[in-house]
């Protein structure tokens, strides 16, 4: 096990990017950081990181080991999981990468449900744009992604795909509220508040705006959909977001949605996904077992 330690010096220095960083995280002074760093490299015959006038970055060397320590990690963590069960305690720790849209409302839903059951187990929860999530799962610091029109990369597993047509979101007392569908053009009369151009929502509008000879020229354009929310229920824009991200009917307040028809703009694919290849640990199998659950009980399978 000494070797796992050691394993796990070297993931944290790789993350901060700083031995003095890590160390902070770790508990430990910096110099003995750095004789643990000296050993192992030592050992291997290589260095493992350059050492720059502020801080380390990884060498060529310690990319590639990078990847063998965080599998390795995440093997022992998976293992470990696997013990507690057999005596009945459900523990480990549960990392999730995911899109906006998911943060409000049906993540914490979702965390509280599986930690009433099973207490001990703790959960990181990561903002990540479409590709990012992707490396989430490649180099081991997600276990499960949640990723809205994802770019999938090759080593990138879907376990589930479920529909999310676009939706404009609008004050209550706005002009198209009062319409069951929108229509793209109809929207485009109005003040626009949009998310900027790696999200999901907004590649598939710029799609259909092409296809039907439009042009998408927001007067504000975020990274923040809640920002973006916010606009649309008190300064009178027309913002837009898939359901899984919309509140729930008795946090609407002044806010209205209504979808934009598919004639206009296609609707599009939320994945749930992990690593090709990996076998989760318990704690993050059974949390994705619940989350393909929930999506079958509110969503279309695409």
């Amino acid at each position: 096990m000494r070797h796992l330690i050691t394993y796990r010096y070297v993931d944290e220095v790789a993350k901060a990017g700083s031995i003095r960083g890590a160390a902070e995280t770790l508990n430990i002074t910096p110099s003995a950081l750095n004789r643990r760093i000296l050993a192992l490299e030592e050992e291997l015959g290589v260095p493992l990181f350059e050492r720059l006038p502020r801080g380390v970055r990884l060498s060529t060397a310690g990319e590639l080991m990078i990847h063998h320590i965080r599998s390795q990690l995440s093997d022992m963590e998976r293992v470990r999981s696997q013990i507690s069960d057999l005596s009945g305690v459900r523990r480990g720790h549960v990392a999730v990468a995911c899109s906006q849209a998911l943060l409000p409302y049906f993540l914490p839903q979702q965390i509280e449900t599986y930690r009433r059951s099973h207490p001990a187990v703790t959960f990181s929860v990561y903002v990540r744009d479409r590709e990012a999530a992707e490396n989430a799962l490649m180099d081991y610091s997600a276990d499960v992604a949640l990723v809205f029109e994802p770019v999938k990369l090759a080593d990138f597993h879907t376990l589930l795909i479920v529909k999310q047509p676009i939706h404009a979101m609008m004050a209550a007392d706005h002009p198209l509220a009062g319409r069951e569908t929108v229509r793209l053009s109809d929207c485009l009369q109005y003040p626009c508040a949009m998310p900027s151009l790696p999200y999901g929502v907004r590649s598939l509008m710029e799609a259909a705006a092409k296809r039907h000879n439009m042009r998408l020229s927001p007067q504000v354009q975020s990274d923040s959909f809640d920002f973006l929310r916010s606009l649309a229920e008190r300064e009178g824009f027309i913002s837009f977001q898939i359901p899984i991200g919309l509140p729930p009917e008795a946090s609407r307040n002044g806010l209205a949605h209504r979808p934009i028809d598919t004639k206009d703009v296609a609707f599009g694919q939320l994945h749930l996904a992990q690593l090709r290849g990996r076998t989760l640990p318990v704690a993050a199998a059974r949390f994705a077992d619940q989350l393909a659950g929930a999506f079958a009980e509110s969503y279309e399978f695409a």
